[in-house]
């Protein structure tokens, strides 16, 4: 079974930390929201509101800030996922954790979390903090084509990012990070 396989891969690795930049970094933790629907693997993203303070119209995983009342950084993406979305935190089966990746521009360490959502679900859209859910089919994000990386500047140094495009959605930065080593550690089989 697939869910066996990414808990496989997930728990039988080391989490490492990818530093962006010497910047101290608030602790956050995503959930990356996985669900069967038909024979196919979806990933739910959220488009973030142009109103929000940090990321503001980007597409990303429901997460954020950790809270001093978050017990730990899995509590902090499961609670941030129901303030979003509306998922409860006893609806998700967690399957393990990528690496925690730091963020560029808002100074955050990012840790992902893996889970299990059911399909089809209720979802409760927080309107002030997301404008739109996007549901992609892993196997459309595991296709060389819907991967390239560019050349930025950030902070007048030159960077290279890796982006994603599925049918018009551009998802790039930190969450692209976080996707494509997703992808490579469960299509892959490796731990790049």
């Amino acid at each position: 079974m697939f869910d066996d396989k990414i808990r496989h891969i997930l728990t039988n690795r080391e989490q490492r930390t990818v530093l962006t930049s010497d910047a101290p970094l608030k602790p956050a933790a995503v959930l990356l929201p996985l669900y069967r629907k038909g024979d196919k693997y979806y990933l739910l993203f959220t488009k973030r509101t142009e109103t929000m303070e940090y990321h503001k119209g980007q597409i990303c995983f429901p997460g954020g800030a950790q809270n001093k009342s978050d017990s730990d950084l899995k509590q902090t993406a499961l609670r941030e996922t129901y303030e979003e979305i509306g998922v409860h935190p006893e609806d998700v089966e967690i399957l393990g954790m990528l690496d925690k990746m730091g963020t560029l521009t808002s100074n955050f360490l990012v840790t992902p979390f893996v889970g299990i959502i059911p399909h089809p679900y209720k979802f409760r859209i927080n309107k002030s903090e997301i404008e739109e859910l996007i549901e992609i089919p892993l196997s459309a994000l595991a296709e060389k084509e819907s991967y390239r990386e560019e050349t930025y500047i950030v902070d007048e140094v030159a960077r290279v990012g890796g982006i994603f495009e599925y049918k018009g959605k551009t998802i790039w930065g930190a969450t692209a990070r976080i996707l494509k080593q997703f992808l490579e550690l469960i299509y892959e089989g490796n731990d790049k």
